[in-house]
């Protein structure tokens, strides 16, 4: 087959499901067409499936071959802005519909792989780690608002001496440790995944980019050597979603996040580090983020590149981070370099709707899309069943055009990034 081989990634090399799907090469009906199999129109396919929905899915490349498969790998609650930033647009009442949903992503995640049987590496634990008190006020404030919607007894706040006992480095004065947080192998996640699609009667096709989509009652999926007629479909393409849905492409942006990883390090030495194997992210606007694999390799992320352009060196914009954590791991050999994209929503928060009659779409996680990416399938699936409430809360979300449309969406918004991260750095 000629499918566009995965990035050159850890996650690709370590992946448990090599197979290559066939393409799309004839015309076939189903009740519902999915646009993309990453994370997004895997777990919509998979609730919809449950529901008794016959679902194709359509990937112009390899399942998780976007951000599903090149992600950090760690399963963070809530969203991008958080419930009380949604709460000045929805108001208090409408909020704690978004209360109740902001944790609800990472349970499905942990379901998915206790029913199908999904290796990929979980581990549990996730912290938040604060570079000044700035930060650490945050962290509290953060504490008591996802406390006040119901996630009780999963936080804990950490002083310095509690972030050092979690994190063997002197950059942090503090922290949250989020207990239902955790981390995977995200392409084993949504391998594992396309198998459960897959063991449910739903197709799955590869090397099928979606030329066209002709609207009606019963929309047709064009590719090049086939297609798809369906009662709905779901566009779950996001940062790779391309120029087939003009729409869509003019309120977000991609932008590329570079990762590395390491060498397998000695076992004193990986434990020494990480020493209760949790993820962590810090509270910067650009942010790293840190994690051990299976296999006890150091994967460290960070950056961000507006536009999506790949980088020439990305071990030299991350390496340099990754040493101000742990100086540990100087001459520490890097085996795998590469980066993903996510798309970004000016207003950080999710774009969830419909186009026409029946077709279907969410996107824009904004750095966030693990766990929202989960939630975003079953509100899609629910939807389809005639349970519309949550699928439309976030469709009411406002999408905001970036300033200077099209054209100069790319340096307004580094510019507006190189601001806030001067305050990281100044401490403001």
């Amino acid at each position: 087959m000629s499918a566009i081989p995965h990035t050159g990634s850890y996650y690709a090399a370590s992946a448990n499901d090599k197979v290559e799907r066939a393409r799309l090469q004839e015309s076939i009906e189903a009740d519902v067409c999915v646009i993309g199999a990453g994370y997004t129109g895997l777990s919509a396919a998979l609730h919809l499936l449950e529901l008794g929905f016959s679902v194709v899915v359509l990937d112009a490349a390899r399942i998780g071959w976007g951000a599903s498969g090149r992600n950090g790998g760690q399963i963070v609650n809530s969203y991008s802005r958080d419930i009380d930033t949604i709460e000045k647009t929805v108001g208090k009442e409408q909020a704690k519909l978004f209360g109740k949903m902001a944790f609800e992503g990472g349970r499905i995640i942990r379901e998915r792989i206790a029913k199908y049987n999904i290796s990929c590496d979980l581990k549990d634990g996730g912290v938040f780690a604060a570079m000044n008190e700035k930060q650490m006020g945050h962290l509290r404030h953060q504490k008591q608002l996802w406390e006040s919607h119901g996630h009780v007894g999963q936080l804990e706040l950490l002083d310095g001496k509690g972030i050092r006992s979690v994190v063997n480095t002197e950059r942090y004065v503090g922290g949250m440790l989020d207990k239902s947080g955790g981390h995977i192998h995200p392409l084993n996640l949504a391998l594992g995944e396309a198998r459960a699609v897959e063991s449910l009667g739903g197709k799955i096709f590869e090397d099928s980019a979606v030329l066209r989509v002709d609207e009606g009652d019963n929309p047709v999926v064009h590719t090049a050597t086939g297609s798809v007629k369906a009662k709905f479909v779901v566009v779950a393409g996001n940062a790779y979603l391309g120029k087939l849905m003009p729409e869509l492409q003019a309120k977000s942006m991609p932008c590329g996040t570079q990762v590395i990883t390491t060498e397998p390090l000695d076992e004193d030495l990986a434990a020494s580090l990480l020493p209760q194997d949790y993820c962590v992210e810090d509270c910067n606007y650009l942010l790293d983020y840190f994690r051990l694999s299976g296999d006890k390799r150091m994967i460290y992320g960070g950056g961000v590149v507006y536009g999506a352009r790949d980088p020439a060196d990305i071990e030299s914009l991350i390496i340099p981070n990754m040493l101000k954590t742990f100086p540990q791991l100087k001459g520490v050999k890097v085996d795998y370099a590469w980066t993903g994209n996510f798309l970004l929503t000016l207003s950080r928060l999710p774009q969830v709707g419909r186009i026409g009659k029946n077709i279907y779409y969410s996107q824009g996680c904004s750095g966030h899309g693990v766990t929202y990416t989960h939630l975003a399938g079953k509100l899609i699936a629910e939807m389809l069943n005639g349970q519309a409430t949550r699928f439309d809360a976030f469709a009411a979300l406002p999408h905001y055009p970036f300033p200077g449309g099209h054209a100069l969406r790319v340096p307004f918004s580094a510019l507006g990034a190189w601001y806030y991260s001067l305050r990281d750095k100044l401490g403001v």
